[in-house]
């Protein structure tokens, strides 16, 4: 439902609260006027536009949690869990000239007591209600649902595209630029056949020896190198600690699609790993896209927006400088990986693995990347899944 609608079913409480955020003039008593005032000034560019770009940190990253979903109600613990996400540690919290923690007198404890009502997850989502950005209601039995209005979603992402492109550097095409496309399902062939053709000895952990992944690695079109020793490596697949990440990767999701099984002593290719070694299936490049979401999303919980902003932002060639500025402030670091880390190399070099990316060096900007035509279709929505084999996500 738009807004309109929503304002529509909202009791006169809720309106009388979204009134004063936007400081409507109007009759309080009546809930037509006050609709129709609400409907007014949120439909003014420069009041909507003010409220997001006022937006605290960690509401910007709620709001982001929010605005990429396909679905369109959530619980209330869904959206408490979404809005502790957004919260990367105490500072979030604290005022920049917040001095070093005191000892907690009486006095200090009841200035605690008095600014944390506004810092809480139930706060920021009571801060979404009154402005008007989510609605609750009743769907079934015992069911508690929250939405945010569709036709907001949509001016949400124009007015955040549009100030985040402030701080972009876009460019000329570069001299030269590295494309990926299609080079990861032509290495499924690869792990495939080799598997298939020897004998492949698994450890007690259930991964493939030293020599079996370099024998492996040389015949990849994307050259890896093992994993330092002792490095502290987990979070993005099942033997990530052993092989590099587009190996593991490539692993999981054969694994995943039950091309290939561990049967505890040897690594083997299953009837459906032959007749994908037989033929590539229709819908692929998507299946393998879905499955680097799902596999991802556990260490980088708002791995779609960022994918989304991807595919927003980088319509042309634009520096991976100014997009670090932009999006670094989204991702939340994960044990060993900062969120530069993250951001380089399991969100921009992923894309660029998957084909969904080009990624380029410019004579006079750096490093550059633009999104591809295959990947914005994928990202957007607009290839549909026509394989006529379907894998579970």
């Amino acid at each position: 439902m738009n807004l309109a609608d929503m304002l529509g079913y909202a009791d006169i409480k809720q309106l009388s609260r979204i009134a004063e955020v936007y400081q409507c003039e109007c009759n309080g008593h009546s809930k037509n006027e006050l609709i129709q005032s609400i409907l007014s000034t949120v439909s003014r560019k420069e009041v909507f536009d003010t409220k997001v770009v006022g937006l605290k940190l960690e509401d910007l990253r709620f709001l982001n949690l929010l605005l990429f979903e396909s679905r369109e109600s959530f619980s209330l613990e869904e959206l408490m869990a979404r809005a502790q996400q957004s919260y990367f540690g105490i500072t979030d919290q604290q005022q920049p000239e917040q001095a070093a923690p005191q000892a907690k007198t009486k006095r200090t404890r009841k200035k605690t007591a008095e600014v944390q009502p506004e810092s809480g997850p139930r706060e920021m989502i009571n801060r979404f209600k009154h402005q008007g950005w989510l609605f609750n209601g009743f769907s079934g039995p015992g069911k508690y649902l929250f939405q945010v209005p569709v036709d907001l979603k949509t001016r949400f992402r124009e007015t955040l595209k549009r100030r985040f492109a402030e701080e972009l550097v876009y460019t000329s095409d570069p001299q030269v630029y590295r494309d990926e496309q299609e080079l990861l399902q032509n290495d499924i062939n690869a792990l495939l056949h080799y598997v298939y053709h020897n004998e492949v000895q698994l450890s007690a952990d259930g991964s493939m020896y030293k020599r079996f992944i370099n024998q492996l690695l040389e015949r990849m079109s994307i050259r890896e190198e093992l994993p330092a020793k002792g490095a502290w490596r987990f979070g993005y697949g099942r033997h990530f600690n052993t092989y590099p990440s587009r190996l593991c990767f490539l692993y999981d999701y054969c694994r995943h699609a039950k091309y290939i099984q561990e049967n505890g002593v040897n690594l083997t290719v299953t009837p459906a790993g032959e007749e994908r070694l037989a033929s590539k299936p229709p819908g692929e490049l998507l299946h393998l896209y879905k499955h680097w979401l799902k596999l991802y999303k556990g260490p980088i919980p708002n791995l779609l927006p960022l994918v989304h902003w991807m595919n927003h932002l980088a319509e042309q060639w634009v520096t991976t400088d100014s997009l670090r500025k932009v999006l670094i402030p989204l991702i939340k670091p994960y044990y060993y990986d900062s969120a530069e880390t993250i951001m380089e190399q399991r969100l921009i070099m992923m894309m660029v693995h998957l084909g969904l990316v080009r990624i380029g060096e410019h004579d006079t900007y750096g490093t550059v990347v633009r999104m591809t035509k295959a990947g914005a279709a994928i990202v957007s929505g607009v290839i549909p899944d026509f394989s006529t084999k379907k894998i579970s996500y």
